[in-house]
């Protein structure tokens, strides 16, 4: 029963995942915002294991991730959506990654 959006609102942190904000409130631990976590990935050079459309479509994901949360790009949906309908059906760029197994997988790995 507890909006979380509204807390987050409340404390100005719109822009911070519900985990980190929760570590906040629970922990007084200091929030990342998605941002922050976005540039982390890309200072792990996570991307360099991924070439071409996959890796387009992972930089893609991650600038979602930074607008929209973790939710989103969870979903498979979003492929359904720009950008990603330049680079073909849900189902093509799933074998960009070696099929929906290999989607998913890099995914959670981002």
């Amino acid at each position: 029963g507890i909006d979380l959006e509204l807390m987050k609102a409340d404390q100005n942190m719109t822009d911070v995942d519900d985990f980190d904000f929760i570590c906040h409130v629970a922990f007084d631990k200091k929030p990342l915002t998605r941002k922050e976590r976005a540039n982390n990935v890309k200072k792990r050079d996570f991307f360099s294991k991924y070439s071409g459309v996959a890796r387009e479509v992972l930089e893609a994901l991650l600038d979602k991730y930074m607008n929209t949360g973790i939710y989103e790009i969870e979903k498979t949906e979003i492929l359904k959506l720009d950008p990603f309908l330049k680079l073909g059906k849900p189902a093509k760029i799933a074998g960009y990654f070696g099929g929906k197994a290999g989607y998913l997988k890099a995914v959670q790995e981002l």
